[in-house]
């Protein structure tokens, strides 16, 4: 039988471990990609995203967006990959 550390260390270092593996795409089961775009691009791009895979069936969002210096928009969209 193998003993574990009790270490807080060792406890936190499996936590993110496991936390990278999720984030990574891998795991929670969301499709994700990145757009870094003009502004009317970037809602050209979300609103064909919303068309293609709907919020209903999808769970289509945008999960992170932010304005870069140079005015573009950078943001991050996912959804389920399959819809029932």
């Amino acid at each position: 039988m193998s003993v574990q550390s009790r270490q807080p260390r060792d406890v936190a270092r499996r936590l993110a471990d496991r936390a990278r593996t999720v984030r990574g795409g891998r795991g929670d089961g969301w499709r994700r990609e990145t757009f870094t775009l003009e502004r009317v691009a970037a809602r050209a791009k979300a609103r064909e995203w919303f068309d293609l895979y709907p919020k209903a069936a999808y769970m289509t969002e945008i999960e992170f967006w932010r304005e870069l210096d140079d005015g573009r928009i950078e943001f991050t969209i996912r959804r389920l990959p399959s819809a029932d």
